[in-house]
């Protein structure tokens, strides 16, 4: 009895000890996150299905992640794309369809109860948050014009711990993202450049590789602190001008790479549906200026298309590096890792050079998610998804919830293997109209006065958008034309 007496407050102790061990052994530690923006990225990866492109390394994450196939964003151009990404929601007013989208709803606002983003709501929650190029609209962050000063006002005031970025010779960001492998850029040199360049230099020798660099160190002095972090690192490529070192434009054989398989304006439509690539044209040393009049010789289109896919391999080479890293540091296990494009990009497709369309090459793009989580990976998702449902999944995924209502809606349930009960659709928003996808359709109308102002596509039949069939199909048009008008929050009167 004594020696009984004796034990059993060492036993209760030691049970006690190792029920409290046990206890935090089982809580969840919150995952890093390493958000990939990859400017103008279509689904042109050989994750994807492309036999060309040499993207070995996010073909590689898309292997161990989550590959989305059917990802559309709400607006295809760089900052109001950003916007709904960033704030969860969709557009409700004219503004939110321009670059400038961000700096005029967020900038000047001062912190309150609501994110002014996601990265901010990760702040709010203890992550250590880092953004590095071009996260929100502007390419390094802070807001100013192409041709002025960098300012000190930060884009996203309250969501960043650190905003980094290294302009190298060319000194500004706005500088860096329009870059020449000489240390100019399309500003200095008024525009008298060609959209594309092999540079005889090293990954360093374009501003994405300086990005990387900053973003590996910057692994290391994360991987000493305690809490977790969220960095976003914004890659400019494959965003014109399409240069990118000559050794990536070696790893390809021109005469592979195959033409557009819809270059021709689709059957039945307004030619205000689409547009006279005006962005691409400004280049005004391009050997072709091509239009909807007047399409781009084969010759000049091949070497376009070689110029865009030199681009993404030179992207793909940064992001395994950054992968590289992470995992010497064995940071990989607990850490999200998301590549996501911010639009499409049309490569001669229905005669247009570029964005700002609402057809399926301008806003499909890519997205990636790589959650350490063993039941996530190796899955291809091809449910139908918003670049707004990214903000809900993320903070699902890092174990939080939305503080304010967002539009979109968390996809952790499908990565986990269950089956949306409701099938998803996707809003896009352009030119005056408003884009809905359905797993098998797309319908777009136009609030113009132009006919015809419908549009639909079959993409079991037709994937490509050759011919808008919605004058032969009217139920069907009637059917979704309801659904559709649901994302029409007050930005359109009919005309």
């Amino acid at each position: 009895m004594p020696n009984r007496l004796k034990k059993t407050p060492f036993l209760f102790a030691l049970t006690l000890l190792l029920t409290i061990s046990s206890s935090c052994a089982q809580e969840p530690k919150a995952p890093n996150v390493l958000f990939i923006a990859v400017d103008d990225l279509r689904t042109e990866l050989g994750a994807y299905g492309n036999p060309i492109v040499q993207s070995p390394n996010m073909d590689a994450l898309a292997s161990e992640g989550a590959l989305f196939t059917n990802h559309f964003v709400q607006v295809p151009t760089c900052g109001a794309s950003r916007y709904a990404l960033l704030t969860g929601m969709r557009p409700t007013k004219p503004l939110h369809l321009r670059n400038d989208a961000i700096e005029k709803e967020l900038t000047h606002k001062p912190e309150g109860k609501t994110p002014e983003s996601f990265i901010h709501q990760l702040k709010q929650n203890g992550y250590y948050t880092v953004g590095i190029g071009k996260i929100s609209h502007s390419a390094d962050g802070y807001v100013y014009g192409y041709e002025e000063e960098v300012s000190s006002q930060k884009e996203l005031p309250h969501s960043w711990n650190e905003l980094l970025f290294n302009p190298g010779k060319w000194e500004t960001g706005w500088n860096a993202f329009f870059a020449y492998a000489n240390g100019e850029n399309r500003q200095s040199l008024k525009k008298q450049v060609k959209p594309y360049e092999a540079g005889e230099v090293n990954d360093d020798g374009y501003p994405d590789g300086l990005t990387t660099q900053l973003a590996v160190a910057k692994l290391r002095e994360l991987k000493k602190q305690k809490q977790p972090f969220f960095m976003g690192v914004g890659f400019f490529k494959p965003h014109l001008p399409f240069n990118a070192p000559k050794k990536y434009w070696d790893l390809y054989k021109r005469d592979d790479i195959p033409l557009s398989p819809n270059p021709e304006i689709p059957k039945n439509i307004n030619l205000n549906s689409l547009h006279n690539s005006g962005e691409f044209n400004q280049y005004a040393l391009g050997e072709e200026h091509p239009n909807l009049t007047k399409q781009a010789s084969q010759e000049y289109a091949k070497k376009l298309r070689h110029a865009y896919y030199a681009s993404i391999s030179y992207i793909d080479a940064q992001i395994g590096e950054l992968w590289k890293e992470l995992k010497t540091l064995e940071m990989d296990k607990n850490t999200i890792i998301v590549i996501w494009g911010d639009h499409g990009w049309h490569l001669g497709d229905q005669r247009v050079w570029g964005k700002h369309t609402l057809f399926e090459n301008a806003l499909k793009s890519a997205l990636i998610i790589r959650s350490p989580y063993a039941s996530h990976q190796a899955k291809k998702v091809n449910t139908v998804m918003e670049t707004v449902d990214i903000y809900p999944t993320l903070l699902e995924l890092c174990n939080l919830k939305p503080k304010n209502k967002v539009d979109g809606e968390s996809y952790k349930a499908i990565l986990d293997g269950n089956q949306p009960t409701v099938a998803p659709m996707a809003y896009s928003y352009y030119r005056n109209g408003i884009s809905l996808r359905t797993e098998r359709y797309r319908l777009t109308k136009y609030y113009r006065s132009e006919n015809p102002m419908i549009e639909l596509y079959d993409h079991l039949k037709d994937p490509n958008e050759t011919v808008n069939i919605a004058h032969d199909r009217p139920n069907l048009v009637a059917e979704l034309l309801p659904k559709l008008e649901k994302g029409n929050k007050g930005l359109y009167t009919s005309k």
